[in-house]
């Protein structure tokens, strides 16, 4: 069974082209994991509807930031907005916000259709 299933806008596409084809297929392994599990580990909410995807590999920490689309009565949208490597503990105020820019965009193009 899936909890959720994960679209990406075009800044999450792009960090996700940008990586090597292992990196890739364990995010996309973590990601399924993360629909079928709803594990805390792999998926876990940030701050004001910001939530991020987890993945690590080749002791790299990548995070794709997200957020749920609940307007289509369907409580099982994630749309991840974009991803980055993480460096430090926490993950970067810039980042969330970036991540809450993007979510506000996604919204007005989805209510202008």
């Amino acid at each position: 069974m899936k909890y959720f299933e994960t679209r990406f806008m075009e800044e999450a596409n792009e960090f996700i082209s940008k990586l090597d084809p292992k990196t890739i297929k364990k995010i996309f392994y973590n990601i399924d994991l993360a629909e079928q599990t709803n594990d805390p580990k792999l998926f876990k909410k940030l701050r004001n509807d910001i939530w991020e995807l987890r993945a690590k590999f080749a002791g790299l920490q990548i995070r794709l930031l997200a957020f749920w689309d609940k307007t289509d009565n369907k409580n099982t949208l994630v749309i991840a907005t974009h991803g980055f490597i993480k460096k430090v503990d926490k993950v970067p105020s810039n980042e969330i916000e970036k991540a809450e820019r993007l979510r506000q965009k996604y919204f007005q193009l989805k209510n202008k259709k």
